[in-house]
């Protein structure tokens, strides 16, 4: 057997003592210790942190002092020229309902629009009724008994709107009137009680050319606007 000597003994001891003070450091807590990961406890917060943002509201930014005001007109000048009839009609408008767009109007004239004819041609009172005033409904509604008195019945395809311009805007009293010019192509017929065509061709898309006033009070909380006035073009 061999023997130790005097640095194998040395490098013994040292190892000792440095195992026994490793053991005591970290076998102690100093409070700057991390937490241990929990998966659960994590996903939670995360889930509860995505909540609170989805519950925040971001309100309107409050204008800077000196910061220039929108202008409430940009809408209507860049659909109308400036300092023209047109333009300083429907900035009337917007005067009396600061909701009002020209852009929006005519997207929801063209829907209506085409309601109405087909509505007309269905015989359809009732959605008639929530599009007209009462005076074309009821110009609408006699020229439909008429009709179906002689047991004649309108075939249509309503094929689309080509044009659709604002040609006049103005406020009367508390009425917006707002007038446009439709150009649209449409597929009618018109069929007697044997079913002969009298009026119309089924085969052939006709251009209908069409001046419609649509009115809204704008006192009302109602943001429907009516048919109050037609006219067929030339």
């Amino acid at each position: 057997m061999g023997f130790f000597d005097f640095g194998t003994i040395f490098f013994l001891i040292a190892a000792v003592v440095i195992f026994f003070q490793l053991r005591n450091v970290l076998g102690r807590r100093t409070g700057s210790e991390r937490p241990p990961f929990d998966p659960y406890t994590a996903s939670r917060t995360r889930e509860d942190a995505a909540q609170k943002s989805e519950n925040v509201v971001s309100l309107p930014r409050k204008r800077a002092p000196g910061e220039p005001a929108i202008d409430a007109y940009a809408a209507i000048d860049a659909f109308a020229k400036p300092d023209t009839d047109l333009n300083k009609g429907l900035r009337t408008i917007k005067d009396n309902d600061p909701s009002f767009d020209p852009k929006t109007f005519v997207d929801g004239a063209k829907m209506a629009y085409e309601m109405i004819v087909m509505a007309y041609a269905d015989g359809d009172r009732k959605t008639l009724k929530n599009l007209l005033s009462r005076e074309v409904y009821d110009g609408f509604v006699a020229a439909i008994g008429d009709r179906e008195a002689k047991s004649e019945k309108i075939q249509s395809s309503f094929v689309g709107i080509d044009k659709a311009d604002i040609v006049s805007a103005e406020m009367k009293g508390g009425e917006a009137h707002i007038t446009l010019r439709i150009v649209s192509e449409l597929i009618s017929a018109t069929r007697d009680k044997a079913g002969a065509v009298i009026d119309g061709d089924p085969e052939t898309v006709a251009e209908v050319k069409d001046v419609w006033t649509f009115a809204r009070d704008t006192r009302s909380r109602d943001p429907n606007w009516k048919l109050v006035a037609t006219e067929e073009e030339d």
